[in-house]
């Protein structure tokens, strides 16, 4: 028994967890150091050193994922006062039919929640999805949920969104293979649970009509300050910096000369998330510097509240990386990989089923991820995985994440909310959505790795 007291402490630890933020309703960055703590002690640690553990899990995941969220954030405040990804959306659903409008709306919610938190790119294009409704004379979620399936998979999937950026770094992969991985799984996810699954409802005329908030709505008369080009490059231009960078570590030798050395400083330098954020927040700011003073004033407000919403981000991402210390230090992570490996578990599927059961039972697809994360790492990391294997194990927690929005994620609430849905109307479009994007995204990585 006390062979295995470090596992047996984490899973009361696991337990423990969920009854905190479900039943006590707990704050969920106080749980998981509460949780933390008392798990790193049950494990067999002295009070001190479990203390030490979680004060050293916190700064080191912190120490790179507070700068990531809170540019991603300035960046994300800078293209929504800009009015940037409302032109993007309007050109590229300009004078199209259901079928086209579609996919052009799973690919506005890619791209718009890439540098945009989920329930913020909602309310800003939920207008747009109802005008394209009213057009061609369809319910709203004919383009709502290929909106959602877009937004949802970005969110869950594609960094620098905060999830993403959160498990990479808990488990140890390299960002740009997870950009790589996760666009490729992310679209095909997309695809399959946006355009195709609303299509399907819409030839079983099986589209809930919800109700439309926004058909007396004021126009917003404030030009913009980005067109739809520069909006998608300065989006698309982070994600290629981060490519660049990995490339450029990998085929040239660290001890280059020359030209090529000096190719190869400037690329990992500009790839590195860090500056690759930074150079996308100059390049949004840009174009403000010629813009009219209203401009000037939406941006000036919309920094000063863009770092309020990542403080929670940051306190439970952080938190998270103490609880993946406890399960290093304590041995337990490395006994639930032999337990794992002895039900015949990979790391890739026991990710993503960790974190489901987590998503499951306290909703918050953050949270589900990160505590996902921290229970996979030490499995991926003793068995020895590559770089590109790494990035599938992370990407498989966030799939996870993704799956069965109910009623204890506030996301549920605010799709129904939103588009004047029952809660059983939200549960057959949005839960069917959500879910479908979990799965096929899954499928995707699952199949990738027999080729890594």
């Amino acid at each position: 028994m006390a062979e295995w007291q470090p596992l047996i402490a984490t899973g009361a630890g696991v337990v423990a967890l969920l009854v905190l933020i479900l039943w006590a309703r707990m704050n969920a960055f106080i749980a998981l150091i509460l949780v933390a703590i008392l798990s790193a002690i049950a494990g067999g640690m002295g009070p001190e050193e479990a203390l030490d553990t979680v004060i050293a899990g916190m700064g080191g995941t912190l120490g790179f994922i507070a700068v990531v969220i809170g540019l991603g954030a300035l960046f994300g405040a800078m293209l929504e006062a800009s009015g940037g990804v409302t032109v993007l959306a309007n050109s590229l659903l300009h004078k199209r039919g259901a079928g086209t409008g579609r996919w052009a709306m799973a690919l506005i919610g890619l791209l718009a929640s890439i540098p945009v938190f989920f329930d913020v790119a909602l309310i800003i294009l939920a207008p747009l999805v109802f005008a394209s409704a009213r057009r061609v004379g369809k319910p709203a979620m004919t383009f709502g949920l290929p909106l959602l399936a877009g937004l949802v998979v970005a969110h869950s999937f594609i960094p620098p969104t905060p999830g993403p950026i959160a498990v990479a770094k808990i488990i140890g992969a390299d960002l740009a293979w997870m950009i790589v991985f996760g666009l490729v799984s992310g679209a095909l996810a997309a695809a399959v649970a946006g355009p195709v699954f609303a299509s399907i409802l819409d030839r079983l005329k099986a589209t809930p009509s919800g109700r439309d908030h926004f058909s007396g709505a004021e126009a917003n008369d404030e030009a913009p300050v980005m067109g739809a080009g520069a909006t998608a490059a300065v989006i698309i231009a982070p994600l290629i910096l981060i490519l660049a960078g990995t490339l450029a570590r990998t085929m040239i030798p660290a001890e280059a000369a020359g030209a090529p050395g000096l190719i190869r400083n400037i690329l990992v330098l500009a790839g590195h998330p860090f500056v690759a954020l930074i150079l996308a927040c100059g390049g949004a700011y840009m174009f403000f510097r010629g813009g009219p003073v209203t401009a000037k004033a939406r941006l000036s407000l919309a920094l000063s509240k863009a770092l309020e919403p990542t403080g929670a981000v940051i306190l439970v991402t952080g938190a998270g990386g103490a609880f993946k210390q406890v399960l290093v230090e304590t041995g337990a992570g490395g006994q639930l990989a032999e337990a794992a490996l002895s039900f015949g578990m990979t790391p890739i599927l026991a990710g993503y089923v960790l974190t489901l059961l987590i998503r499951i039972a306290q909703g918050s697809a953050t949270v589900a991820m990160i505590t996902g994360a921290g229970l996979v790492a030490p499995f991926a990391e003793s068995a020895g995985l590559s770089g590109p294997e790494l990035a599938l194990v992370a990407l498989a927690c966030a799939a996870g994440s993704a799956a069965l929005s109910h009623v204890n994620d506030s996301g549920f609430w605010l799709v129904g909310r939103i588009f004047g849905l029952t809660p059983n109307e939200t549960l057959r479009t949005w839960t069917v959505t959500a879910t479908l994007a979990s799965v096929v995204g899954f499928a995707a990585i699952s199949v990738m790795a027999l080729f890594i």
